[in-house]
């Protein structure tokens, strides 16, 4: 009989510890590198896998924690959630640690008992006994280089170093058998970035290429700056190495002082870590990941083929965390480093999601992406140059499914030294997606955006208390904050976009549905803009925003409403706006003259603001604008400390202006405002006038030197060259070739790159000649009569 109640009791503890009754009940399996799958997962007799823990934890109510034991966990495959891992709301599941012990989760894998033989010139050689992914080598944690040309220069501006020479048939001499190496290089124009696979060399001894799909704007690499590696003969270096497929050896030359025998050599194996894969109808629901460090996945550069819209962009949907369907998951004070792809993407169906409180560094392409189904989306075009004609627009507001990432939060994040690997990335990516806030994240050292929007579609992001600084490290017209508006009415030939918004205004807030938010963020570009609207990007609010260094840009759009901002040293950029845009920018600082470029109408709006001088004010009366606005030194409280609240009795505050919170950017915990850097605070410039370039008359136009980024960008030009046309007098002899906001580029077969080569050529010029003109991304050449 006492047998019997023994077993009875036990029974009635093993279900108590299984099968926890009510919603307060919690469970905790436990992991260890030493553990069993086939054991119970208990402290004493831990699981062995994190998917061993979850089989069981399928089967338990009431919450559960699944406790790794400290070490390197080395995956093979990502951990996949799906429907069958959801929890119910008050019964969540979460993948942690320990007592705070440090986890790390690897998709890498070691190279153990490497016999290391001397080759030559430095260089060590050891063969690879099994089959493996060779994209990357860490040697005791440390990232190592691909043999490469030129030598990685980490001073180097663009790529780690460049050469113009790095594919001539010259250099491709050396080569023996460079299949499987790459090229990577600058977009033309520097907007992002090409990658190539070399399949070999043609007969003539130049290397053939195959990819180059990695940006939305193919028009081809840059001349200069571009670079090969995963080339044999261009091992010549400490830390680099290179792996030959075909006889399994890897050669590497390594450091002096390195001791190779006890060394640790890995190599990472997969994309992904972790996976959640629901859908609408079945999510994925309340899991969390926290507490742990994520690293070594291999690089997907060359899967970065899926255009998103018509930005620049196209994307990779992947990332070491992937979520596709998933509900009120969170990813919260993780570490993820030395990543070959993404970190994390929202992928498609997502809601109330979340990542918080993670440190996310060295990371090949971006940290965070929100990218929703192109399904979703209506009327949509896939090219710049691609667009629905307006009688053919689906005229219905808003997405067609709900087949994208919503109501999700990116919080308390630090993410520094991002696309080390590819240059069309940035710190947060929102795409085809809505209601997405990105709040008290610090971004810095990137090579272009910190935060970007490909597209309006569909609005309602509020982008908030963020710091972004050191950003379009890399690359060019762009900034801090990025933004593109190409939405389904959107075309690039901007005569035909000015007359579908006059004749319907309403069109352009099709996509848009609900304003985007930007306000109270501290942000700096040095090669760009603060704050950079492009292309038709419309329905934002931008108020109460710190710019150190670029200002803010409109272009194109219509309803974006900007108050109360303050720009250092800087200034406001309109360009080529709308006639009926209802604009409105008011009661904002601006450190110099408004920059305006093709601007015939100001909106409904722009007065009340305050210019540090009386001509730069004048200047803006002039234009119509600005009546009630005033002018006086711009005294702040401790600029050098970073405080840019204007000190009492400044005219500023005449006119509205209202001081904000200077001390509130970026991440807010104390474990990263640790190690968190900030951002130079630049020395308040005191200016009494803008200089002006010289115009002259070009046969009937008024023409100047094209000179500044932001004509650059208006026009679309590759680089700051040529001479803009800024006015056609109606009848002019230029009339019937030139129109505003051209640039020539070339007149009486000679490349015009000032005024003063236009004045040459033009003083050489027969009756006949002919002119090179950039205008809506294209060149023109024209044949035209001049009148002796």
């Amino acid at each position: 009989m006492q047998k019997v109640k023994n077993l009875i009791v036990t029974s009635l503890l093993l279900a108590v510890f299984l099968w926890p009754a009510g919603s307060s009940a919690q469970t905790n399996l436990y992991v260890s590198l030493s553990g069993n799958d086939s054991n119970p997962g208990t402290q004493r007799a831990p699981f062995a896998s994190i998917s061993g823990a979850l089989t069981r934890a399928r089967k338990i109510s009431g919450t559960v924690f699944i406790r790794l034991y400290a070490g390197t966990y080395y995956l093979s495959n990502p951990v996949v959630f799906s429907s069958a891992d959801s929890r119910k709301d008050n019964e969540p599941l979460t993948l942690t640690n320990v007592d705070h012990q440090k986890v790390t989760i690897s998709g890498g894998a070691i190279l153990g008992g490497l016999n290391w033989t001397v080759y030559k010139n430095g260089i060590w050689q050891a063969k690879i006994g099994h089959d493996l992914v060779f994209d990357e080598l860490f040697v005791n944690g440390k990232l190592q280089r691909m043999a490469r040309y030129p030598n990685y220069d980490p001073s180097a501006q663009f790529l780690g170093g460049t050469a113009a020479d790095a594919i001539s048939k010259e250099r491709a001499a050396r080569w023996q058998s460079p299949a499987g190496g790459y090229v990577h290089a600058l977009h033309s124009a520097k907007w992002g970035d090409f990658h190539y696979i070399i399949t070999g060399k043609d007969t003539s001894g130049q290397p053939m290429l195959e990819g180059g799909w990695q940006n939305n704007r193919r028009s081809g690499m840059h001349e200069k700056y571009r670079y090969t590696e995963n080339v044999f003969e261009e091992l010549d270096t400490v830390n680099e190495w290179y792996y030959n497929k075909k006889t399994k050896i890897l050669y590497y030359l390594p450091p002096k002082g390195l001791d190779l025998k006890t060394a640790k050599f890995e190599t990472p194996q997969v994309a992904h870590l972790f996976e959640f894969r629901g859908t609408e109808e079945k999510p994925v629901k309340n899991i969390t990941i926290s507490g742990l460090t994520l690293t070594e996945t291999v690089r997907t550069f060359m899967q970065n083929k899926e255009p998103l819209l018509r930005s620049d962009w196209t994307i990779y949907r992947g990332a070491a965390v992937f979520y596709e369907g998933a509900a009120r998951c969170r990813l919260e004070n993780c570490v993820l480093h030395d990543l070959g792809g993404n970190a994390v993407f929202f992928s498609k169906f997502n809601r109330g999601c979340e990542v918080a409180g993670c440190q996310i560094s060295e990371i090949g392409a971006s940290g965070i992406c929100f990218v929703g189904d192109p399904a979703a989306v209506r009327s949509p075009s896939f090219e710049y140059n691609e667009y629905i004609p307006p009688a053919e627009i689906d005229r219905t507001p808003g997405p067609k499914t709900n087949n994208y990432p919503k109501d999700c939060k990116v919080y308390n994040n630090l993410m520094f030294n991002l696309g080390f690997v590819e240059k069309q990335s940035t710190g947060v990516e929102l795409s085809m997606c809505q209601d997405i806030t990105v709040s008290h994240n610090t971004i810095y050292d990137v090579p272009r955006a910190g935060i970007n929007v490909s597209e309006g579609t569909w609005g309602g992001h509020i982008i908030e208390f963020n710091d972004v600084f050191n950003t379009v490290k890399e690359t060019g017209d762009h900034g801090s904050f990025n933004s593109w508006g190409r939405d389904r009415y959107w075309q690039a030939d901007k005569k035909k976009l000015d007359s579908i918004v006059a004749e319907n205004p309403a069109i352009a807030l099709l996509d848009v549905v609900k304003p985007i938010i930007i306000r109270n963020n501290r942000l700096r570009c040095d090669h760009g803009w603060d704050i950079d609207l492009d292309d038709g990007s419309s329905n934002y609010q931008i108020y109460n925003n710190l710019c150190l260094n670029g200002g803010i840009k409109l272009r194109e759009g219509v309803t974006r409403v900007v108050e109360n901002n303050i720009m250092v040293n800087s200034t406001f950029h309109p360009h080529v706006w709308f006639k009926n845009s209802q604009d409105i920018f008011r009661c904002n600082i601006v450190g110099a003259a408004y920059l305006p470029i093709g601007i015939s109408s100001w909106g409904k709006e722009v007065d009340y603001n305050a210019f540090p001088d009386s001509v730069s004010m004048a200047e803006a009366r002039l234009r119509g604008t600005d009546s009630h606005s005033v002018q006086g030194p711009l005294t702040f409280e401790n600029p050098e400390k970073g405080d840019f609240r204007v000190r009492e009795g400044a005219a500023a505050l005449s006119i509205g202006f209202k001081n904000f919170a200077m001390d509130n950017f970026g991440v807010v915990s104390a474990r990263l405002k640790a190690i968190a850097k900030k951002p130079i605070f630049p020395a308040v410039v005191v200016t009494n006038n803008l200089s002006k370039d010289d115009t002259i008359d070009f046969m009937g136009a008024r023409v100047k030197n094209l000179s500044t980024a932001g004509e650059q960008s208006a026009t679309g030009m590759d680089q700051i060259r040529g001479v803009l046309v800024l006015s056609v007098a109606h009848g002019a002899a230029a009339s019937g070739f030139l129109q505003a906001n051209d640039v020539i580029i070339a007149f009486n077969r000679r490349l015009v790159n000032n005024l003063k080569d236009l004045l040459e050529a033009r003083g050489a010029v027969g009756k006949n000649t002919e002119i090179v003109i950039f205008r809506n991304q294209h060149q023109l050449k024209q044949k035209i009569e001049v009148k002796m």
